[in-house]
């Protein structure tokens, strides 16, 4: 997937180049992984075959492709078409294209057209795009991550 080559030019141990491939991203894509300012360069991934039982903290970006029964918390949450989470989110950035069934509190939440979340949702900036299913209660707060986590 990613490949790192490096050469030296010259027998005097001259200039060095540097290529790196990348995995083609379609321009959706692209733009829904763009990090934060301040978060890593890369997101840690949960894949499709895995399952988790418990809670997940990262100080970067977490995209979710599998099935969490737990609390994420991290800079940014990406949840996938094919994830699965039962618990609730919190981050700056959430983007939801998958299904959750707990609260989302972040700063500004999208829920796409693929989403199907069931519960509260604390934001500062919410984004509900057409054919996206939300079932539960909307509130503008000025801080989501003040809000107390629900039981």
């Amino acid at each position: 997937m990613f490949t790192k080559r490096t050469e030296k030019e010259g027998t005097g141990g001259g200039a060095v180049t540097t290529t790196t491939q990348r995995p083609v991203v379609g321009a959706g894509e692209a733009a829904s992984r763009r990090p934060l300012p301040g978060a890593a360069a890369s997101a840690s991934v949960v894949g499709g075959e895995l399952s988790i039982k418990g809670n997940l903290e990262s100080r970067g970006e977490v995209q979710i492709d599998g099935a969490i029964d737990g609390d994420v918390h991290a800079m940014r949450i990406v949840v996938g078409e094919a994830a699965h989470i039962t618990g609730n989110l919190l981050a700056e950035d959430v983007v939801v294209r998958g299904a959750v069934a707990g609260s989302i509190r972040g700063k500004k939440v999208t829920l796409e057209a693929a989403s199907h979340v069931e519960g509260d949702i604390f934001h500062r900036m919410l984004t509900i795009e057409r054919g996206a299913f939300f079932e539960g209660r909307s509130r503008r707060v000025e801080d989501p991550a003040a809000v107390p986590r629900p039981s």
